[in-house]
């Protein structure tokens, strides 16, 4: 669980985690909740793994309609919404998802200070302006390009979103905004099934394997990525590509997966641009595996740039 950043570590990276808020389930709910404290204390001996801050409404503002907010903060939602939710509402379910998405924006500036910056959560991209859908409740991806943007720490940012599952609210969200590069690998056939459009969709068949994955990422979204020359990338880190994954539908073995990664954080090292890491889904049914593979983009993190 988190610790104190005071603990002695060999490199100044840290990460973040919002595994102390909980909510109430229904049993046997999907929602992996397991997860968040597992990948934190797998990692707790390698990097300070600390409490994410809260999101600030806002700063939550800044991508979603002030008073859809309001009505979720006071449970004043139908039952329609909360099915396309996906979590039944309860104020922890709210407070959660700032706290997620907190720490995505600390992890921001973590990055903006040393070059990578880790959230062991986040990657809400199927929350639209005034729509929650898939888990996700506020779209940490568009708030932190838009506030970037805003405030003059970004001038270009590419969001990367290797979920298997479309960014479609991050793609609506920032769609018209030349600055922000949005550029999904995922699923052509899987959810949702009602796709938005990104700068660049790379939708690929079910069963796709590590081979033709990491030729996609290589061949098509990295020389995009060198053509856009963001000066902050945000990488949607899902390990639902996974064999084995409830709703993946797609066959990369761990080793494939890691291969992204690296492909991906030395493309960021490599071109000095600021990069956060933000885990997005996973839902194996081996739920060790989830744990290891979320776990891996930071232990990956700590590779290249240590």
């Amino acid at each position: 669980m988190p610790v104190s950043a005071s603990t002695p570590f060999l490199h100044p990276f840290r990460a973040y985690t919002p595994a102390a808020y909980t909510f109430p389930l229904p049993e046997g709910h999907r929602f992996p909740a397991y997860k968040y404290a597992g990948v934190a204390e797998r990692l707790g001996g390698l990097l300070p793994v600390l409490e994410t801050p809260a999101l600030t409404w806002a700063d939550a503002a800044r991508v979603h309609d002030p008073l859809w907010l309001r009505r979720w903060r006071r449970g004043e939602i139908t039952a329609g919404e909360e099915r396309a939710f996906g979590l039944p509402w309860s104020a922890g379910v709210v407070e959660r998802a700032r706290r997620a998405a907190g720490g995505s924006l600390a992890a921001l500036h973590d990055a903006l200070a040393q070059g990578w910056g880790a959230n062991l959560a986040g990657g809400t991209h199927h929350a639209f302006r005034d729509r929650a859908e898939g888990f996700c409740l506020v779209n940490d991806a568009a708030i932190l390009t838009r506030l970037a943007l805003d405030e003059g720490l970004a001038r270009r940012v590419a969001i990367l979103d290797l979920d298997v599952h479309q960014g479609n609210g991050t793609a609506a969200l920032l769609a018209g905004e030349e600055r922000a590069l949005t550029l999904s690998i995922h699923g052509e056939r899987n959810y949702p099934f009602r796709k938005e459009t990104s700068s660049l969709d790379l939708g690929l068949p079910d069963g796709v394997t590590d081979a033709e994955y990491l030729r996609v990422l290589q061949d098509e979204a990295l020389p995009v990525l060198d053509a856009f020359r963001p000066d902050l990338l945000l990488y949607l880190a899902g390990v639902d590509v996974l064999a084995g994954d409830r709703f993946g539908r797609f066959a990369l073995t761990l080793a494939g997966v890691r291969e992204r990664n690296r492909r991906v954080l030395r493309w960021a090292r490599e071109a000095g641009v600021p990069v956060v890491t933000m885990l997005a889904g996973g839902y194996n049914r081996d739920h060790a595996l989830t744990v290891e593979a979320h776990a891996s983009v930071v232990e990956d993190g700590l590779e290249v740039f240590s």
